[in-house]
């Protein structure tokens, strides 16, 4: 429609050929780049014929300015076109982008929410459920020396007091995000020496502790790590091995240290380890691997039935962190 008006405009006056300029940008822009650039050479032809009629006579010359204008037109739509397609995938990928880091903050959130369950599940594990176990085997201990020696069951009681006492601090460091109270202004060494006597006064096993080496500091995750196992090892040893002496090593060899936990109890299958439970319990053994594996050691187990067992855990000096599969 506009299309006609111009021409009918051209047919009468020779100024109509100005107006083809911005009739060249409105068709480019409505149309599709096949049919508009058409109409565009279209229009210059039409606009060049129309001019030359006014003038009674055609020259090259009259060509110049319409069919230059229509190139600039199709240069400048099409660049802008071009422009705007690349700003549209620019702005597609960015959005795109902006999901992404989404997503992946969401996948980190819940790794780190999982990441940090495990590590409260293997806390728990190795310093509340193994303070309660020895507490109930006191308690038991105490039940059976009644009424015939309440002196010995007294004494029970008050080991089982003593227990309790420890796993409150553990309970109370554990809410806080500390340090294990076991390591507050001592060395491992001290704290695994410590640990051996508690555990040879509460119960009927006798503990013997060892270190071999020159002592170097340790990161404080190495400490926590190494202690947390010697306790679970300890605390297994205690309830399931019916085990008369149990020896912790502390050794460090250059650049690995290593914990090493020994029992002359019954022993068993390391490939038949029952599968982890909450009301049976089965924990031990995976969590102190999943432990020592987090800070790029490793946990050996060997044992056989009616041989004893021995435990090693191995750490680096200088700890790297892991991934821990399942």
């Amino acid at each position: 429609m506009l299309g006609a008006g111009w021409l009918v405009l051209l047919a009468l006056s020779a100024d109509g050929v100005w107006l083809a300029f911005p009739l060249y940008f409105l068709q480019l822009h409505l149309l599709s780049r096949r049919a508009g650039l058409a109409a565009v050479a279209a229009t210059a032809a039409a606009a060049v014929g129309g001019f030359a009629a006014h003038q009674g006579s055609f020259h090259p010359a009259m060509a110049i300015g319409p069919f230059l204008g229509a190139a600039v037109a199709v240069a400048v739509v099409w660049g802008y076109q071009a422009l705007y397609r690349e700003s549209e995938q620019r702005r597609r990928l960015i959005e795109e982008l902006t999901a992404t880091r989404a997503d992946l903050a969401e996948a980190q959130h819940t790794a780190g929410v999982l990441a940090e369950r495990e590590r409260l599940a293997r806390e728990i594990h190795d310093t509340l459920a193994q303070g309660f176990s020895s507490i109930q085997l006191l308690l038991r201990a105490a039940e059976r020396a009644l009424p015939g020696t309440p002196e010995k069951a007294a004494g029970h009681v008050d080991q089982a007091r003593r227990a309790a006492v420890d796993n409150l601090a553990e309970a109370r460091r554990l809410v806080a995000a500390l340090a294990p109270p076991a390591l507050e202004g001592v060395t491992l060494g001290d704290a695994l020496a410590r640990l051996c006597a508690a555990t040879d006064a509460r119960h009927r096993l006798t503990v013997r502790f060892d270190l071999t080496g020159e002592p170097v500091p340790l990161p404080a995750a190495s400490e926590v790590a190494l202690l947390r196992v010697a306790q679970s090892a300890l605390g297994n040893t205690v309830r399931h091995a019916d085990a008369t002496t149990a020896d912790v090593t502390l050794r460090y060899l250059g650049d690995q240290v290593a914990v090493e936990v020994v029992d002359d109890g019954l022993g068993f299958d390391p490939d038949r380890l029952p599968v982890p439970d909450p009301e049976t319990g089965g924990f031990g053994v995976a969590g102190m691997r999943a432990r020592v594996l987090a800070l790029g050691g490793t946990l050996t187990v060997e044992s056989a039935p009616g041989r004893g067992t021995a435990l090693a855990a191995r750490l680096p000096l200088a700890p790297q962190a892991t991934e821990v599969r399942p």
